[in-house]
């Protein structure tokens, strides 16, 4: 799966898992941080992407210190997932 295929697709994942009931996937910008003043998530949102991963795309983080750069935005994690991906 390539990264175009899967931003739409985590962009709902995200709205989903996250309860962002007010938010669209129009409004969510692929390249803003995911995290502080982008989307504004927290550590406690980062558990349920890494949920979304492992239940939806079957990657598993082993080391979470290295995956971190790839939570920066819904981009990044597209990029990731298309890299990873088990499914």
């Amino acid at each position: 799966m390539q990264t175009e295929e899967i931003i739409p697709k985590l962009k709902e994942q995200l709205i989903e898992a996250l309860n962002l009931e007010e938010i669209t996937p129009d409004d969510i910008d692929a390249d803003a941080p995911l995290f502080g003043d982008g989307l504004g998530l927290d550590s406690i949102d980062a558990l349920e992407i890494i949920l979304i991963l492992e239940k939806n795309y079957g990657i598993r983080l082993e080391n979470t210190a290295e995956a971190k750069p790839h939570f920066y935005s819904v981009r990044t994690l597209a990029e990731y997932i298309a890299a990873n991906s088990k499914q």
